[in-house]
C-alpha cells in the first residue's frame, strides 16, 4: 500500500538517494546540468517549506520513500510556479503516481493564485513528456526563467490554469 504526503525532515536523505538513483539510470548527469546536480539535494524539505512551495512523497506502508515531486516559484517569473524534482524508483512507476502528483500541483498552484506552471525535462524521460502532453501542457520554443539546468533540458513546457 501506496501513500502520498508532503515532505517531512528526515526524508531528507532518503528522496536525494532515490533522485540521484533514478538520475543515473536515465543517464542525467550532474556534470550535464541536471537535477542531480543541484547543491539544495540534501535538504529538500527545507528548501519546500517556503511560501509557494510543496514537496509530497510516495511512501509504503512502512514509511519508507520510493518517490517524490515538488512545485515552487519559477526563478526569474514571479507569475509562474515550475514542477520540479519528480522522480520514481522502479517499484511504484506505471500505478499513476506522477498523475497524481502533478494533479496535487494543480490545486495547490490555484490555491496559491498561480495561473501558470512550468517544466523542464529531457527526451530521454519520453514517457514523462507524454504524461505532461496528455494533462495539457505545451511545448515551448525556448525556457522560462532561471531554473539553471535549460542548458541540460531540451524541453521545456508549460501549462495554463484558467480553464
Amino acid at each position: 500500500m501506496f501513500s502520498i504526503r508532503p515532505i517531512r525532515h528526515e526524508d531528507n536523505p532518503q528522496i536525494a538517494r532515490i533522485i540521484r538513483e533514478v538520475s543515473v539510470e536515465f543517464g542525467l548527469a550532474a556534470e550535464s546540468g541536471f537535477a542531480v546536480g543541484d547543491t539544495i539535494l540534501d535538504q529538500l524539505f527545507e528548501v519546500y517549506d517556503q511560501e509557494h512551495s510543496q514537496y509530497w512523497v510516495i511512501v509504503d506502508e512502512n514509511d519508507q520513500v520510493l518517490g517524490g515531486g515538488g512545485i515552487a516559484p519559477l526563478k526569474g517569473d514571479e507569475y509562474t510556479l515550475e514542477i520540479q524534482k519528480m522522480y520514481f524508483l522502479t517499484e511504484i512507476r506505471q500505478h499513476g503516481f506522477a498523475k497524481k502528483l502533478l494533479h496535487l500541483a494543480f490545486e495547490f498552484a490555484k490555491k496559491q493564485n498561480f495561473n501558470q506552471i512550468y517544466l523542464e525535462t529531457t527526451k530521454s524521460l519520453w514517457q514523462a513528456v507524454k504524461l505532461y502532453e496528455k494533462l495539457g501542457f505545451v511545448h515551448l520554443s525556448h525556457p522560462m526563467g532561471n531554473t539553471g539546468h535549460s542548458a541540460a533540458c531540451e524541453i521545456w513546457m508549460s501549462k495554463n490554469l484558467i480553464q
